[in-house]
């Protein structure tokens, strides 16, 4: 197929557009950075928060399929109305525009950060392991700019039944260099976060390779008309980001977590990814473990 990956620049992006075209896809990257593998056929710099420009991609590319991953990437990073504004448009115009060219299948990037942790006034699960029914309860500008781009997924699969729609919820994204010792997307490194629960903590030690989590979207693309349309997906590793088991940890980073946590024992991920596996049949293969050579 033909595939247009926004955010094809991206720590996430890049992995994406490698999978994608080492699958047979034709890979067509856009992205205002640069930075897109050289394995997409063509890369172009385009600003989709313009309905407009939108359009223009879509009308000149006429993809089979899209993967939106663009989006101010992580919260507060830039400030609450343009974060707001920005990931909002962005989910809105591009299913907007796909659709009305035609594209029949649609991924959208979503976060776990819809969940609510971290939130000032506290946080507590309704329970442990994290899977996707769980209630959403997004507090800030960019957790609640991921829930809207859900929604607006959700919306454009009931409006287009002809078509497929699905978000995916990727864990904390650790890119292939990063397990190198580049910087994370919190400025720490991958070690830093084992070696300091209170980092990795405030988002329950969750992660996920980025090559994994394209493997999912590989997954997706095509066999996206084997689901019913509108599915949500978690993304995440298939154990912790932590050198001890979650029950003992997370409570000491987030005491409300005491009750459900218990059950978190050896290895185990504050995040299911069943669903995952049962609909699509992906798992994570990575872990820090492999990636680090660190068995400790």
């Amino acid at each position: 197929m033909r595939v247009l990956v926004t955010g094809s620049a991206g720590r996430f992006g890049r992995s994406v557009v490698v999978a994608l075209a080492q699958a047979g896809h034709e890979v067509i990257g856009i992205d205002t950075a640069p930075g897109s593998p050289p394995e997409a056929a063509v890369t172009l710099p385009a600003d989709l928060t313009d309905l407009g420009e939108a359009f223009s991609v879509m009308n000149r590319f006429r993809p089979e399929a899209v993967v939106h991953l663009a989006a101010v990437a992580t919260p507060f990073s830039r400030t609450d109305g343009l974060t707001f504004r920005v990931n909002s448009a962005l989910a809105f115009n591009v299913c907007e525009a796909a659709t009305a060219v035609g594209v029949s299948r649609i991924v959208v990037a979503s976060s776990p950060t819809v969940i609510g942790y971290g939130a000032p006034g506290g946080w507590t699960p309704a329970y442990l392991p994290i899977d996707e029914a769980h209630p959403a309860a997004p507090w800030n500008a960019y957790s609640v700019s991921k829930l809207v781009a859900e929604q607006v997924m959700a919306t454009f699969a009931r409006s287009h039944p002809e078509l497929r729609l699905a978000a995916i919820r990727p864990c904390f994204v650790v890119a292939p260099e990063e397990w190198e010792g580049m910087p994370t997307q919190s400025g720490h490194t991958i070690r830093e976060r084992l070696d300091r629960p209170d980092i990795a903590g405030v988002s329950l030690f969750n992660y996920v390779d980025a090559r994994d989590a394209s493997d999912l979207l590989l997954a997706l693309i095509e066999r996206l008309y084997e689901l019913p349309s509108g599915e949500v997906f978690f993304a995440g590793a298939a154990d912790a980001l932590a050198r001890a088991p979650l029950a003992e940890l997370l409570p000491q980073v987030i005491g409300s977590t005491a009750g459900h946590a218990s059950g978190l024992t050896g290895t185990l991920p504050a995040f299911s990814s069943a669903k995952a596996e049962r609909l699509l049949g992906w798992q994570a293969k990575r872990s820090w473990r492999t990636e680090l050579g660190d068995l400790s």
